[in-house]
């Protein structure tokens, strides 16, 4: 293994609940009433219940494998050569989820925060902490996940308090006007984003300290993850309406806006930026860590590290390619990677998993 650090159990599932919501928490409720309309929580939750489905795949190929990535295993179950095409099949999804997550970063600071920087220089910035972070391995990562993660919930749980003065219930009806049609158009692209992609972490299975807790952490951490971004989803619907929500990019960040206790407590969005910089800077990491990971893997390298500078300098590159605008990545984007993710994190485990057990069973007859 070129990775020799342990997680524990908890550390898991904190990692799996911040990858999750990751970017997410902003981009989720607008992609979810784009088409569900008030009905949006209810495709959250369908969402949420096929990408616990999936989860228990990525256990259930895991715990077969224990003590090896999905890289690893795949060359063994396929073969030499078709494993290693499954492999940089694998990579080209997590280096290209990298590159989008990168410019979801560089897109959201230059809309909302920093309008007059140059993209590239905050790409260059953000990447030099990610690289960093994956630089110092597996358990550093985790450990500082679980120092930042209550800091993420307290947020979380202030956002939620503070807005329930604004919240109107009529905003959510009526409920299935027009049928469960626009519901599972919504759920869809919802599954793909960020369910399917939670495939990356078979990379990191293998190196939780007791796997037969692993997968209860994976499913846990999903579940948990999976509520958060429900209840904002709710809660955006409940406070802007459908209209402004599905108008708005980053809806989430907006109703933090509304916040107003008394004329006092006003304008307090940098609760929703803090709790977003905390998520997407782990999924982020996660990402790019797993892509280097496998590539070195992949190769046989003797240590990841060396690939961590030149694969960050062409995600710099590769970040303004892969989505040139922000139209471009609202409306070709996700035709291109809602196919990728279901052949990487839906069919290529089921494929895996599979052949695996055809082998295993003809063994046993043997």
């Amino acid at each position: 293994m070129l990775e020799n650090g342990k997680i524990g159990a908890r550390q898991f599932m904190i990692l799996v609940i911040l990858f999750t919501v990751g970017t997410s928490i902003l981009l989720a409720p607008s992609l979810l009433v784009t088409e569900a309309k008030q009905d949006a929580w209810i495709a959250g939750i369908l969402g949420v219940g096929v990408g616990l489905l999936s989860v228990w795949l990525y256990n259930t190929l895991g715990n077969l494998f224990p003590n090896k990535t999905l890289v690893e295993y795949s060359e063994g179950i396929l073969g030499k050569w078709i494993g290693k095409a499954i492999s940089l099949l694998f990579f080209s999804f997590t280096f290209t989820l990298t590159a989008l997550v990168l410019r979801n970063i560089g897109d959201f600071m230059t809309i909302k925060i920093l309008p007059e920087t140059p993209i590239e220089s905050l790409h260059i910035i953000f990447l030099f902490i990610v690289i960093m972070g994956t630089r110092l391995g597996l358990e550093v990562l985790a450990r500082s996940a679980e120092i930042l993660f209550p800091w993420f919930i307290l947020l979380f749980l202030l956002l939620v308090f503070f807005l329930f003065p604004q919240i109107k219930f009529e905003n959510i009806q009526p409920i299935l006007e027009e049928g469960i049609k626009p519901v599972l158009g919504s759920a869809i692209p919802f599954i793909e984003f960020p369910f399917l992609e939670l495939v990356i972490f078979l990379m990191i299975f293998p190196y939780v300290n007791r796997t037969k807790e692993a997968g209860k952490a994976f499913l846990v951490g999903t579940t948990i993850g999976g509520i958060i971004l429900i209840i904002l989803t709710g809660l955006v619907t409940l406070v802007l309406g459908t209209d402004i929500t599905s108008m708005d990019m980053y809806p989430t960040y907006e109703i933090a806006k509304k916040i107003n206790l008394g004329d006092f407590l006003q304008r307090i969005e940098a609760i929703v930026a803090v709790m977003w910089f905390i998520s997407i800077y782990f999924k982020l990491t996660i990402c790019f860590y797993t892509s280097v990971l496998a590539l070195g893997q992949t190769f046989k390298l003797k240590d990841y590290r060396s690939l961590t500078l030149p694969l960050g300098m062409i995600l710099i590159v590769y970040s303004l390619v892969v989505s040139p605008n922000i139209v471009y990545n609202i409306t070709v984007t996700p035709k291109v990677m809602v196919p990728h993710g279901l052949i990487v994190g839906f069919f290529l485990p089921l494929l895996l998993l599979g052949v695996a057990s055809f082998r295993k069973k003809r063994q046993s007859k043997m």
